[in-house]
């Protein structure tokens, strides 16, 4: 057998070491693909979830900038954010609005049939945790919400303020008619069997310290909480709870601030 030549052999060598060069060299490049992949799926993962974040928050915007446009007509919808219309001195509610369904809770009391059943559970609820409590006001259509503020303007009047100051007195503690949300039908006063005054010590019985504990897993919020009355233009109303629904009330009861704080400043 004849000895293989040093130029044949050096050729096979290199034969054989680019044969294997450029294996590796595939292998390198389908590795370096794959990465390249995995990276690019990971920015694309990312980015979609960035964008659905994005929407998300636009959705909530848009929300919240309907809230304040017009009441009347976002309550009157059937689309997300119904149950945020923004009712208060600043944005009030058209006066001829009318929930389009009510549902009777209690003998003359009456709300929003689409909150009707949340509210009936919650009521439910704190019966079988042993307390006692009612609805003592709802649905107010706007001539009867008149007819509560000029009563309670007259009570001041006949205290001695002149009609200015009881005017202003008045507003304090009951809305001005057509700024008032139990016009709407997502309002109630609930009070305790046991202490059923209007005042700050409506808070200390068991009953509101359970609804103020619970009421947003039902989707309400105390309405106008302490220490918010500059926020809200409404004094403290430990009775007063209003229907948002229930993701927007766990929100704004873990943030522990109002509506208009959840629509306005966010």
């Amino acid at each position: 057998m004849r000895r293989e030549s040093r130029k044949a052999k050096t050729r096979r060598i290199l034969l054989t070491g680019g044969t294997a060069g450029l294996a590796v060299g595939i292998l390198l490049t389908v590795f370096a693909a794959r990465a390249v992949v995995k990276e690019h799926e990971a920015t694309l993962t990312a980015e979609n979830e960035q964008l659905q974040s994005e929407m998300e928050e636009l959705r909530t915007v848009a929300l919240r900038s309907s809230a304040v446009k017009n009441s009347a007509e976002l309550l009157a919808s059937s689309e997300d954010g119904w149950a945020l219309a923004l009712i208060n001195e600043n944005y009030p509610l058209d006066t001829e609005y009318e929930p389009a369904e009510l549902t009777e809770i209690e003998p003359e009391r009456s709300v929003d049939s689409r909150i009707a059943q949340d509210l009936q559970d919650m009521l439910d609820d704190a019966q079988k945790a042993g307390l006692s409590m009612y609805v003592a006001s709802a649905y107010r259509a706007y001539d009867k919400q008149r007819e509560v503020f000029n009563s309670t303007m007259q009570d001041w009047i006949e205290q001695g303020y002149g009609p200015l100051d009881a005017y202003d007195e008045t507003r304090k503690s009951v809305a001005v008619p057509g700024t008032s949300e139990h016009a709407s039908g997502l309002a109630v006063d609930i009070i305790s069997s046991d202490y059923e005054a209007l005042d700050d010590r409506q808070g200390d019985t068991d009953e509101q310290k359970w609804l103020m504990e619970h009421c947003w897993e039902y989707g309400f919020i105390l309405r106008y909480p302490q220490d918010k009355a500059d926020i809200t233009g409404i004094i403290y109303e430990p009775w007063h709870y209003r229907y948002v629904g229930k993701d927007v009330a766990k929100e704004i009861t873990q943030q522990d601030i109002t509506l208009e704080e959840y629509i306005l400043e966010q």
